[in-house]
């Protein structure tokens, strides 16, 4: 049996330290937050040595404060990179949307959509319409809510996404690329629709969608009711099966065909 390493005990510390001169107390915490990474807590630790003074915090309080402003620092930074990782092509957040502009799209929905339980559920979203109903805005927009929660999200337009499929199943990399769009908590797929695929293009988009059935979520946007995808998908089997996996258990938007851009531009005007 291994023997267990003594409980720590800052008492020898204070001991050997308590001659410290003030200029060499802030010298070590600027020294230790290197070590340790917290930068957040040495950018701050002035700061709150004057607001702990003035507040007359205790030290529990004090250092509570530090360690909570590090956390919330993380947490930020996390969300920041999350979003950038997800590779949407603009910036749009669900606030700047114009309900008014489009009021075929309910913003209760939206909102309950924005709290993120379909995806921790793995079901899909569908949001159908004429371009410029703001389609994109919102996936864009529920995407970043969702990396900000925590998420992992994964933006890519339907042809780049085939293109790469093709090109990975070429250079016998297809299982490696079909996996990673996998592991991503939701998966946005915009502009489906748009383009006709061929049979190898939509058989490789069917196997990514297949990986994630009832597993993690899909989220589509496309300008074409389900019932015309068949100028994008030639073959009727596949394109049933493939409408089956973006449609069960999901929530289907019709985002209608007044132009919200159009709308939006013109109350700007």
């Amino acid at each position: 049996m291994s023997p267990t390493a003594p409980a720590a005990s800052i008492t020898p510390t204070l001991r050997r330290r308590r001659g410290m001169t003030q200029a060499a107390a802030i010298a070590a915490v600027d020294q230790a937050c290197r070590r340790l990474r917290l930068p957040t807590i040495r950018a701050l630790v002035d700061e709150a040595v004057t607001v702990a003074t003035r507040e007359q915090l205790t030290y529990q309080g004090f250092l509570a404060e530090l360690l909570l402003a590090e956390v919330d620092d993380r947490d930020r930074r996390s969300s920041l990179r999350r979003v950038k990782a997800a590779g949407f092509p603009r910036d749009k957040w669900l606030g700047d949307f114009d309900f008014d502009a489009n009021p075929a799209i309910n913003p209760a929905t939206i909102h309950e959509l924005a709290k993120g339980d379909w995806i921790r559920k793995g079901d899909p979203l569908c949001l159908v319409g004429d371009s410029g109903t703001g389609k994109s805005h919102i996936l864009i927009g529920l995407g970043t809510a969702a990396a900000e929660q925590g998420f992992r999200v994964r933006y890519v337009l339907a042809t780049r996404l085939v293109n790469e499929l093709v090109e990975a199943a070429d250079d016998k990399a297809l299982t490696r690329t079909i996996n990673r769009y996998g592991r991503v908590d939701l998966l946005i797929i915009d502009e489906l629709g748009y383009m006709e695929l061929d049979r190898r293009g939509a058989e490789l988009l069917f196997q990514v969608l297949t990986e994630r059935e009832e597993k993690a979520s899909v989220a589509i946007a496309s300008n074409q009711a389900f019932s015309a995808w068949s100028s994008t998908f030639t073959d009727p089997r596949l394109l049933a099966a493939i409408v089956d996996r973006l449609t069960y258990n999901g929530t289907i938007i019709d985002t209608g065909t007044d132009s919200y851009r159009l709308a939006h531009s013109r109350t700007a005007s």
